[in-house]
């Protein structure tokens, strides 16, 4: 019974004890213990198998039952301590309280006695300050009334004397004195409503448009619109006139101005008139020289009278430019017909002279037409067609040099002067255009008249495939029209130039690089009467010379040139034209053409050696493989396809040297097309015998060795293949090995064989499994019984996949397509 109170009391001190998560690790980081009487989870059972874990170890269980005893004693001793000491804590807490509530009230009564102390001291302050303030304002207010009187009566004077000097036209004292009443006037803006100051305003401004009148009839008087200026030169009068013409409404200004240059150039509108001699295009020279002399005599008479500022000798440089402009334009309209391109660019180029000479002589701060450009230096290039030289002279390429002394045009990073007066020859360019059109068509017929005359290019294996140089004779010549045309016009006549560039860029692809390619004996893969009759003679199937080699890679060369070229001329000419026309600008089709020269180029080397290797591989399938002894070194067509290599490759590697990316296609294309021959080939080899099965494994794998070889082969440097190339040899001669070994395997166990054939070929199906049961020799009732085996073992398709596979047998592989060559050929020698 005690025992079971015992248990009772224990359960419901747990109970009692048992402390929420959030309180018990509060207490572990209050007081952090590391004794498991300490734990939460306190298992009485481990901690006494923890204290005597063996029977021998309970020898020392009074020992361990004196210090649990002391631990207990100790911890009642503290909590005794404890419990004593928060007797009387709530007791010191109250009282504790009260005596901070009454700190707190004294506080606040301090506090309060300094806030009405500061009130009356801010109320005392105020009081103190009131009359100064007073003081204050009444001295503001009498300082701004005397500056008021002050300029009032600085103001009332300056007019009188303003009114008196105007009539006496003291032009010199009335520029100083103007700009100050002007200056004091702007005090009185607030003060408009008081009617004398109103008054003076408008005397002010009376006076303003008095000495306006007075300068324009003084200056109409001195430079009168008709007849000649008045000798002896400017007066000081009027210096000190437009000195007041500055202050003035600065449509003042512009009108003395205007008059002023007017009255300049009226001279000039009557030498040069529509009707005269050297109004046309072969004398406007003389137009710049009158000018040049003009602005030496201003410089020499008037440069002193009107102000820096204005600007007048640029004024008038200018009012020539667009005066100048709209006579030429005038006279080129009615003589449209005698424009010649010899005088048009003849008169182009004096005028750019000139339109750079203002440049270096002017800022360009006075011109006022928005729609002048100014030249942009053209970015640095290592391009060579678009390399960084001085402009050409302009000047027609079929005249003859010397005729024209043409000076280089000025070098200047911004000539804000382009244009204005050379804008008018741009509806005229169609001329130079249709000139420009005329020399391509000729420079075309001397480059084919050329190519007649001198032949193909001589073999040079040593530098590589020589470009012909007419393609860098056309691409210079495009050059300078292109930098002639965008000194004329950036407009309209580039996107014309453009037009005729892209023409005679397709008449050289076609005339010059497609129409002097060799012509292929072989068409379509099949062959010629007269290569069959050669053929039946027993001679080689025609190849081409090495002449004919040399040119074809000579050919390809320079297309290639012309595609890079082409791009470049592209770009440069959008650099040159406006942004609104770049669109415009497209050589795409242009670059297609050279592309497809390119294609052409390699695929006629292609059919050359493939053609010279066919009567190889023709042999190879006439032997009589069946009748093979023993297997010795490689058979002769493999040896002869291995010499038509070595004769090609090498000088189509040399020739292309400097286009090692295209010598990579050629090998490419070859190896495609040579591989897939020669399997096709391989399945006419029937019957095969084992040895002789053997014997066209030990070729067919020195073929791969070879092609693996090609693109090195002959060479003294040794390079690695490229993996694209090497990728497409390994497999397609790969499968050529794998269809051997499988004519090499019994045909018996049936299912063995089946699986072998399965396991061989990843591209296997019963077309391709019948043709090698037909190179083993095998009957038609053998195969029957194979070939349904086969198409049980076969993977089941997808779903879909059998409708592409019925398309695929719908249409003639390349196998099938080269079987049905061969009958025509047989077919058309039994007929002869």
């Amino acid at each position: 019974m005690m025992e079971e109170e015992e248990l009772e009391f224990v359960e419901e001190l747990e109970a009692v004890l048992q402390l929420t998560p959030e309180v018990q690790l509060a207490i572990e980081q209050v007081f952090p213990s590391q004794d498991p009487l300490d734990r939460a989870d306190f298992n009485a059972v481990e901690y006494i198998n923890t204290l005597f874990p063996t029977e021998q170890s309970l020898a020392n269980i009074d020992e361990v039952v004196n210090k649990i005893r002391l631990k207990i004693r100790r911890l009642d001793d503290n909590i005794r301590t404890v419990v004593r000491g928060q007797t009387n804590v709530g007791q010191d807490g109250r009282q504790a309280l009260e005596e901070a509530q009454k700190a707190i009230q004294q506080l606040f009564g301090k506090i309060k006695d300094i806030k009405d102390k500061a009130e009356k001291s801010e109320q005392m302050v105020k009081e103190i300050t009131r009359d100064i303030k007073q003081l204050d304002h009444a001295k503001r207010h009498l300082t701004t009334s005397i500056t008021t009187l002050n300029h009032l009566h600085m103001l009332a004077g300056g007019v009188d004397s303003l009114e008196a000097m105007t009539r006496r036209r003291q032009y010199g004292e009335v520029a100083n004195l103007l700009q100050g009443v002007m200056n004091v006037l702007e005090h009185f803006h607030k003060y408009m409503g008081i009617p004398q100051i109103r008054q003076l305003s408008e005397r002010v401004k009376a006076a303003q448009t008095e000495l306006g009148q007075q300068i324009l009839a003084d200056f109409e008087e001195a430079f009168p619109s008709q007849g000649t200026k008045r000798p002896g030169g400017p007066s000081n009068v009027l210096r000190d006139a437009c000195l007041v013409a500055n202050i003035l409404d600065p449509r003042i200004k512009q009108e003395i101005i205007k008059k002023f240059i007017k009255q300049h150039l009226s001279e000039y509108l009557v030498l040069f008139q529509e009707n005269q001699d050297v109004a046309w295009l072969d004398k406007i020279d003389r137009r710049y020289a009158w000018v040049k002399r003009q602005l030496v005599d201003y410089e020499e008479k008037y440069g002193r009278m009107f102000p820096r500022e204005w600007y007048m000798t640029e004024r008038i440089a200018v009012e020539f430019c667009h005066v100048t402009r709209a006579e030429l334009a005038k006279i080129m309209r009615a003589r449209a017909k005698e424009i010649e391109v010899k005088l048009l660019l003849f008169a182009i180029q004096r005028t750019t002279n000139f339109e750079g000479f203002l440049a270096k002589r002017f800022s360009g701060c006075t011109l006022t037409d928005g729609t002048l450009k100014k030249l942009e230096s053209p970015p640095p290039s290592t391009n060579p067609f678009l390399e960084d030289e001085p402009a050409p002279e302009i000047e027609e390429l079929a005249i003859e040099k010397g005729e024209l002394d043409q000076p280089k045009k000025p070098k200047v990073p911004d000539n804000p002067f382009h244009g204005i007066v050379s804008k008018c020859f741009e509806p005229h360019l169609y001329v130079y255009i249709e000139s420009q059109d005329k020399n391509l068509g000729e420079l075309i017929d001397r480059f084919v008249a050329d190519f007649k005359a001198q032949g193909p290019p001589k073999p040079n294996t040593d530098e590589g495939g020589a470009v012909l140089p007419s393609c860098a004779d056309l691409f210079v010549y495009y050059k300078k029209c292109m930098v002639q045309c965008s000194q004329l016009s950036t407009g309209e006549p580039m996107i014309a130039l453009t037009t005729i560039f892209q023409k005679y860029l397709r008449e050289y692809a076609w005339k010059i690089l497609s129409g002097n390619l060799p012509k292929t004996t072989t068409s379509g893969g099949g062959l010629t009467i007269s290569s069959l009759l050669k053929e039946k003679e027993g001679s080689e199937v025609a190849k081409f010379t090495l002449e004919e080699l040399c040119l074809i890679c000579s050919i390809l060369s320079t297309a290639e040139y012309c595609l890079a070229t082409t791009q470049q001329l592209e770009e440069k000419l959008k650099e040159k034209v406006d942004v609104s026309l770049t669109e415009r600008i497209n050589l795409t089709g242009e670059m297609d053409t050279f592309s497809t020269v390119i294609s052409s180029s390699i695929q006629l080397l292609v059919q050359d050696l493939d053609a010279a290797c066919d009567p190889a591989l023709t042999a190879m399938s006439k032997m009589q493989w069946q009748n093979v002894e023993h297997v010795g070194d490689q058979s002769p067509y493999v040896t002869s396809v291995i010499l038509h290599i070595k004769q090609n490759v090498p000088i189509i590697r040399d020739n292309l040297a400097s286009t090692r990316k295209y010598f990579t296609q050629f090998c490419i294309k070859f190896a495609n097309s040579f591989i897939p021959k020669f399997i096709t080939h391989l399945f006419k080899c029937k019957p095969i015998s084992m040895v002789g099965a053997e014997q066209l494994l030990l070729d067919t794998h020195s073929l791969k060795m070879v092609l693996l070889d090609l693109p090195s082969i002959g060479s003294q440097v040794v390079r690695k293949a490229p993996a694209s190339y090497t990728k497409i040899v390994v497999k397609g001669m790969t499968r050529a090995e794998m269809i051997l070994k499988v004519v090499m395997a019994p045909h018996e166990p049936l299912v063995v064989f089946v699986d072998n054939y399965i396991k061989l070929l990843t591209d296997c199906n019963t077309e391709t499994f019948q043709k090698i049961l037909d190179m083993k020799g095998l009957k038609r009732s053998e195969q029957s019984n194979m070939l349904e085996l086969l198409r049980q073992r076969l993977p089941t398709p997808p779903s879909g996949a059998e409708g592409s596979s019925s398309l695929s047998l719908m249409a003639p592989t390349p196998e099938q397509e080269s079987s049905r060559i061969r009958k025509l050929e047989k077919l058309i020698k039994k007929r002869l």
